[in-house]
């Protein structure tokens, strides 16, 4: 049974093109399939939706471009905010907190307090988000440690790896879903997936709907999960 579900939404700027648009506003968009897949989610009783919103690559687009998705975090976050505490949901937002733009950081903080009561889904957010930098980080903090004589280097085994990630505490994810028609990781969740069944859909990201989400949970069922045994 799945129990925690990462997704990369792929496909936004390419479904804009598609209706005429400006690349970045399918972002726009894309945030009504975000709803979609939390119902799907809370109906399926899975407790973990891990959604790649904001990668630290993303950071280098062209200003206008992300001034347009760090607006649309923080009006559609707030306009979300009383779905999310009606439907049981909490709001996490996980990567570079370093990174966080200044001016999102406000709206952030609100998310994640008013959504703390959240106990049927737990919505973690990639922002400023970047596997191989996260793994870099966990590993520069043990490093540090271990200079310290805070930590023995024979003490070092992939719990304590793990506790020392931005995904701290949050099971690996069971299914990984990417949209878009490209098969790759693309910088997400490099570390925690390594035992996760992968599908891949060439639907875009806005054009997702359940009965793709109920094909993917069905070839979760049928996969045998032996972890290398």
């Amino acid at each position: 049974m799945v129990k925690h579900l990462a997704i990369q939404m792929d496909g936004n700027r390419r479904w804009a093109r598609k209706q005429g648009l400006m690349a970045f506003y399918g972002h726009g968009e894309g945030v009504k399939t975000i709803e979609r897949v939390i119902d799907f989610c809370i109906a399926n009783s899975i407790v973990h939706l891990s959604l790649y919103t904001l990668s630290l690559e993303n950071l280098k687009r062209a200003p206008e471009e992300l001034q347009y998705l760090l607006d649309l975090l923080v009006n559609e976050g707030k306009k979300q905010l009383i779905q999310a505490i009606e439907k049981g949901a909490r709001i996490r937002f996980i990567g570079d907190r370093t990174k966080f733009p200044e001016r999102s950081r406000a709206a952030i903080e609100e998310i994640e307090q008013k959504t703390l009561g959240g106990t049927k889904l737990q919505v973690n957010l990639l922002f400023c988000y970047g596997g191989q930098q996260e793994i870099v980080q966990a590993t520069k903090s043990l490093i540090a440690k271990v200079q310290a004589g805070a930590l023995q280097l024979e003490q070092l085994n992939e719990q304590l790896f793990q506790e020392h990630l931005w995904t701290a505490g949050i099971p690996a994810p069971d299914l990984y879903i990417k949209t878009g028609g490209r098969q790759r990781l693309s910088n997400f969740l490099l570390y925690q997936s390594a035992y996760s069944e992968l599908y891949f859909l060439d639907c875009l990201w806005p054009e997702l709907q359940a009965q793709h989400l109920d094909q993917a949970v069905v070839y979760y069922n049928t996969c045998q999960r032996n972890f290398g045994a």
